[in-house]
């Protein structure tokens, strides 16, 4: 691996839109007890249909422990899903892998960002993160793909959205929180951004979906869909507790322009829910000193908005909810030239997140 000691936004790199053609697709097979039901089970069924549907569109790379290798790959069973061996602490590839930049002339590097478990010792969700905060190195090296590494910069690939024409949206909760970066201002975080992402323009939505324990990332709530345009999570109810929040974000938005001086169009789709985990779903994940806790009580922070696209496609959580079939058809009005498929999302969730969270897009150069 070839380690860079400049950045990508002085050596001509910048980060593509999701939308942009993709190699492959990262993902990483869950298995950790205090974060998973019944032994992760359940979770490596879903992870798997994951895998299947995206390997309908374009390949994808599944990062397992020796442990669980051949497990994984007797579920992976696909001519285009690669199973490599990767160890690691848990199974968020959105936050531990890297994030790919391009230069628009056949290269590619990758940013590696320092990981804290989303926030380390003020409210990090595990307390050994050592092998996760290596995860993007080991892709970058598999790649063989250069690298710029970020000591002293702690981000999360969840808690950013780029259009790829210089805009890029996130939360203040997040990157504002003092569990990252407590030594930077808001303008250093900015200039932070632009130069390992090659972006000009920072829209700060406040807050994210309520309840997120990823402390607001924004691919939970708000994303591109295309320049100019992006898609919130809503709701119209004034009990909902995301019902401020929402409300805070689309003032924001209304407000807004990108990078190439353009207003926002915001489009909408409902929140799902409330769910809530049953005690079922918790009582069988280990208690371990340190790691989140699984609580009934607790609303997950379910969305639709954490769906990946792929080449010629859109990979969609469903929840087995009465939106279910509104969002997907939300989501298929939006992205007319791609097919949507919708893969069921609940196990996922009682992890802590979904389908954008557990998936990494690799450019294709």
């Amino acid at each position: 691996m070839f380690n860079l000691h400049s950045t990508p936004q002085h050596d001509g790199y910048f980060m593509p839109a999701e939308w942009a053609p993709h190699s492959q697709t990262w993902m990483i097979w869950p298995e950790r007890p205090d974060n998973w039901r019944q032994q992760a089970e359940p979770a490596q069924a879903a992870f798997a249909a994951v895998a299947q549907a995206i390997a309908g569109f374009e390949p994808v790379t599944v990062g397992v422990s020796a442990a669980q290798y051949a497990n994984a790959c007797a579920q992976l069973d696909h001519p285009a899903i690669r199973v490599v061996e990767l160890s690691c602490n848990d199974a968020w590839v959105r936050d531990t892998g890297p994030t790919f930049v391009i230069n628009g002339q056949g290269g590619l590097r990758g940013v590696d960002w320092a990981f804290n478990a989303w926030g380390g010792e003020l409210g990090g969700l595990y307390a050994d993160w050592a092998l996760d905060d290596q995860v993007a190195s080991k892709i970058l090296s598999m790649e063989r793909c250069p690298r710029y590494r970020t000591d002293g910069f702690v981000l999360e690939g969840g808690s950013i959205h780029v259009d790829g024409e210089g805009t890029l949206i996130t939360t203040e909760e997040c990157l504002l929180n003092p569990n990252r970066n407590p030594h930077l201002q808001r303008v250093e975080i900015e200039q932070q951004l632009a130069a390992q992402l090659g972006i000009s323009k920072v829209i700060w939505l406040p807050e994210g979906l309520y309840n997120d324990e990823t402390d607001g990332h924004v691919d939970n709530f708000c994303c591109f869909v295309r320049p100019g345009e992006v898609l919130l999570a809503w709701t119209d109810d004034p009990d909902n507790p995301n019902y401020s929040r929402c409300q805070a974000a689309a003032a924001v938005l209304a407000e807004a322009r990108d990078a190439q001086g353009r207003a926002l169009v915001v489009h909408h789709i409902p929140i799902p829910g409330p769910l809530h985990a049953t005690a079922e779903e918790c009582a069988d994940v280990q208690v371990v000193e340190g790691s989140q806790s699984r609580d009934p009580a607790i609303r997950l922070a379910g969305s639709y908005v954490n769906f990946l696209i792929v080449n010629g496609g859109v990979v969609a959580p469903s929840f087995a909810d009465p939106h279910d079939e509104e969002a997907l058809a939300i989501l298929q009005g939006l992205f007319p030239e791609r097919r949507v498929v919708a893969v069921p999302g609940r196990e996922i969730l009682l992890g802590g997140g979904n389908i954008h969270c557990i998936t990494q897009q690799q450019p294709a150069v």
